[in-house]
């Protein structure tokens, strides 16, 4: 039998939540592209924001591509933070971020100080840093600089906010890792849809011992690979059927924005 849980890591942001947003009010106006990131912009810049999440819901940052009203957006916003690192790959959404002046890839500021932090998967990168709390808490200085070259009469605020969330986040790395391996080490294995959770895998499920050889990449498996929009082949459910019987895995953990079709014919 497997238990199945949802995971879900965007946020909904309606109609009036535009408005709000689109109404001039002094505030810093920030785009972000995921949920994610949008949560530390809030944290960083306080009152002196107003920020909007541009992929919402259970929509696919892998594959989104800008639709009617996007535009808009993207222009009005005075600063946009995005991942980077392939994660928004839809070509209309790309090309406009690559070209963007006013666009920060916070994954690709990280991959430029800290290349041996990134993670590749068959040749691509994988641009999920936001599993690793530690990781993830290195984008705040980049969010720092860019709301403070924006808004320099709050550098000072937006300084002291992020050194506030990035001790925070270093503190909940090290508290997760600690719960996490009180987990018998048998048993911290993790299936789930696709191969989003490697570094979430390094971080809290694996030993020291495995980080440094490498050997950690066992305690994480999926059968689709860094973008679920890829073709499932019978081959990759049988590798994830493999590694399930082999480490005795009986619980499976789907998400809730990424079909499950694929978790279901492991299941059955």
């Amino acid at each position: 039998m497997s238990c199945v849980f949802l995971l879900g890591c965007a946020s909904n942001s309606g109609v009036e939540d535009l408005r709000k947003w689109m109404t001039p009010n002094g505030k810093v106006k920030v785009l972000c592209t995921i949920a994610m990131i949008e949560d530390l912009v809030k944290q960083v810049g306080g009152e002196y924001v107003d920020v909007l999440t541009l992929v919402r819901g259970e929509l696919d940052p892998h594959s989104y591509q800008l639709v009617k009203g996007d535009d808009e957006k993207l222009v009005y916003a005075g600063i946009i933070y995005y991942n980077g690192l392939g994660l928004e790959h839809g070509p209309s959404l790309r090309d406009y971020l690559i070209q963007s002046e006013k666009a920060v890839g916070l994954g690709n500021m990280i991959m430029k100080e800290y290349p041996e932090l990134i993670l590749h998967y068959n040749r691509s990168v994988d641009p999920h840093i936001w599993m690793d709390s530690k990781m993830w808490s290195m984008t705040i200085s980049h969010i720092v600089a860019k709301l403070a070259q924006f808004d320099p009469s709050h550098a000072t605020i937006f300084q002291e906010n992020g050194d506030r969330v990035r001790q925070e986040m270093v503190r909940t790395h090290q508290q997760l890792r600690e719960e996490m391996l009180r987990v018998p080490e048998k048993k911290r294995y993790l299936v789930t849809s696709h191969d989003a959770f490697n570094y979430f895998a390094r971080a809290y499920l694996a030993t020291d011992g495995e980080i440094e050889s490498g050997e950690w990449q066992k305690r994480f498996e999926a059968p689709e690979g860094l973008a679920p929009e890829s073709q499932l082949s019978t081959t990759d459910l049988q590798l994830v059927i493999d590694h399930m019987r082999k480490y005795d895995v009986n619980v499976i953990f789907p998400e809730s924005n990424v079909s499950q079709a694929s978790i279901w014919k492991l299941v059955d």
